[in-house]
């Protein structure tokens, strides 16, 4: 086993904090995620109103 493999059992602080970090970036994926769904539809809308003309 090497030194890297071997890890400590986080503190009650250190998982706190790391569990808010995971939040943020899952919160981040989803706007994000949100903001495309939402680049797409408006691309569509766009797309039929030029087909309809």
């Amino acid at each position: 086993m090497r030194l890297k493999e071997i890890q400590k059992p986080l503190s009650p602080q250190q998982a706190r904090i790391k569990s808010m970090q995971n939040q943020v970036k899952n919160t981040q994926q989803a706007i994000k995620a949100a903001r495309a769904r939402e680049k797409i539809k408006v691309g569509q809308e766009q797309l039929r109103k030029i087909s309809v003309v």
